[in-house]
């Protein structure tokens, strides 16, 4: 099996229309030209072919993608289908990594990353995220930023198992509870596991929290106020660095977007499926990195 895009997407989208996408479904009147399957392989493309915007992007389709998609869409349709399926993109990333080999592994990995949305006071005042997004301190840059969180439950490779948008004025331990909480639910969580986090989740009520409601061990390097337990664990934190600058640097998560809380919840999904897709298509043709996208970004 070949290692790049069109290759991907054809499995993708086989795999979309055959198990994921309910037999037998139809919407109300005509069928669409471009199915919900296509869809998806449509917003994972844009993702990992780096468009800047959706103009960009299906201008990118005809001369990249035109044999694989006989109909692409105009811009208005393009992008109100793509914030609709975001139930439907969430499923897919779930699906994908149920079937990767290690989703039975006993170790995740826990973090959260600022998901910028707006650079002006101007912004910020008109923003139709004004009610659910806030000031928030990034302190790997060392500056402020308004916009929401990203919490993230991964695997050891970075294979997102569960994930929340959240205010960045709202605590960490607070978040991270719900989000384990709902892992456990999901059932990406089972006791006996370790999860790993950062020095922000320090606190005997949620070590006590993890250890007695989702029987896992919260693992965080230690504080220097606090007596030795795990020490700086600075090898392994280099992982859960690694997902982020991958989000970052490769899948430009900062510069999604979004301008409402669908717009924003939609290219997040897009940007965790397209990871999860490229960590599913590698495990399939056993490629050497799990998680490298260099062969699907051209």
């Amino acid at each position: 099996m070949k290692t790049d895009l069109d290759t991907l997407l054809t499995a993708l989208y086989v795999l979309i229309d055959d198990h994921v996408i309910p037999p037998g479904r139809k919407g109300p009147g005509r069928p669409k030209r471009l199915s919900e399957a296509e869809l998806v392989c449509l917003a994972v493309a844009q993702v990992l072919l780096g468009a800047r915007s959706e103009h960009h992007w299906l201008r990118i389709c005809y001369s990249r993608l035109g044999h694989l998609f006989p109909y692409l869409p105009k811009q208005p349709g393009y992008h109100k289908r793509v914030k609709a399926a975001a139930p439907l993109i969430c499923r897919t990333t779930m699906y994908l990594a149920g079937l990767c080999p290690t989703i039975g592994d006993q170790l995740r990995l826990l973090d959260a990353t600022p998901v910028p949305c707006g650079t002006s006071r101007s912004t910020v005042q008109r923003s139709a995220l004004a009610e659910i997004a806030g000031y928030g301190y990034c302190a790997s840059h060392s500056r402020w930023y308004w916009g929401l969180k990203l919490y993230l439950l991964t695997t050891a490779e970075g294979l997102p198992l569960a994930w929340c948008l959240a205010d960045p004025k709202i605590g960490e331990r607070e978040i991270a509870e719900d989000l384990l909480d709902y892992a456990r639910e999901l059932g990406a969580l089972a006791p006996g596991m370790v999860v790993l986090a950062d020095k922000g989740l320090a606190g005997r009520a949620i070590e006590r929290y993890c250890a007695e409601q989702v029987e896992v061990l919260l693992a965080r390097p230690d504080r220097k106020d606090e007596r030795r337990r795990f020490g700086n664990l600075a090898g392994v934190r280099q992982w859960i660095e690694s997902v982020n600058q991958t989000l970052k640097g490769q899948l430009n998560l900062e510069g999604h977007g979004g301008r409402t809380p669908a717009g924003v919840y939609a290219r997040v999904a897009q940007r965790l499926l397209a990871m999860t897709a490229a960590i599913w298509h590698n495990w399939r043709i056993n490629a050497d990195v799990k998680r490298s996208l260099t062969a699907y970004d051209h």
